[in-house]
């Protein structure tokens, strides 16, 4: 077995987010035998926003099981702390959620109002077999072994996304970042058991949603999945208090 010392290691030579860098928040699920829950926070800092609060700034998460029958779509329904899914997956089913119409913010850059759409998505998978993209943003298990770890792809409307970054973060807090290769795919460690939360962002450009316009869009999507093998995990972050505005 792997000494503590060894952990400590692996975590210090990663590339580390530094905490005090600023983050935009994400949304990714969890499941356990009791059900899939859709959160909206930061993994690695252990913070799920509730209601009343920014969760209340979803308005209508779309969720759906993708499995070998096709895409099945599900009821999302809100709690004091997320979104509970009215289905599991099961093993080789993946969880898909996306939240189309999160307010368009509003921010000044001199004389200019600039508009930004934001787009959370988020993926669980039960394994790391092959799955077709369906999010606006994907990020997808390739099905190809990955030493320690697992291959995944990155997907922007359905095409690969070249040199796409990748963030992998687990409770504990630990970060560490990876660049895809020019077809979005690439290879991510996974050191210790336990959950781990990689996380996949994209800007585009200006456009229009249901007649809104908007100058910028941010997709950012997650990937949940989970290591049975490898090193003890490593202890998580206290909960972190959610905001209240």
């Amino acid at each position: 077995m792997q000494s503590l010392q060894l952990q400590l290691h692996l975590l210090c030579t990663a590339v580390l987010v530094l905490a005090g860098q600023a983050h935009a928040h994400q949304v990714w699920i969890e499941q356990d035998a009791r059900g899939a829950k859709l959160y909206f926070g930061e993994f690695g800092e252990n913070l799920r926003e509730a209601s009343p609060g920014r969760l209340d700034r979803f308005v209508n998460p779309l969720a759906h099981r993708q499995s070998a029958q096709g895409m099945q779509p599900l009821h999302a329904v809100k709690t004091a702390n997320g979104f509970a899914l009215s289905a599991r997956a099961a093993k080789g089913e993946s969880l898909l959620a996306e939240e189309p119409v999160f307010p368009i913010a509003e921010r000044k850059d001199g004389d200019k109002t600039v508009r930004s759409l934001y787009v959370p998505a988020a993926r669980l998978v039960t394994g790391h077999g092959r799955l077709e993209p369906k999010l606006t943003l994907d990020l997808v298990p390739t099905g190809q072994p990955g030493k320690d770890g697992m291959e995944v792809q990155a997907f922007y409307m359905g095409q690969p996304l070249p040199k796409a970054k990748v963030a992998v973060a687990t409770p504990s807090g630990w970060t560490q970042e990876h660049r895809a290769d020019e077809q979005g795919k690439l290879t991510v460690k996974l050191p210790w058991k336990g959950r781990y939360v990689l996380e996949l962002k994209h800007t585009g450009g200006a456009g229009e949603r249901a007649g809104e316009q908007y100058d910028r869009a941010s997709y950012v999507t997650s990937l949940t999945t989970m290591q049975h093998r490898g090193l003890p995990a490593l202890p998580a972050a206290p909960p972190a208090s959610p905001n209240k505005n």
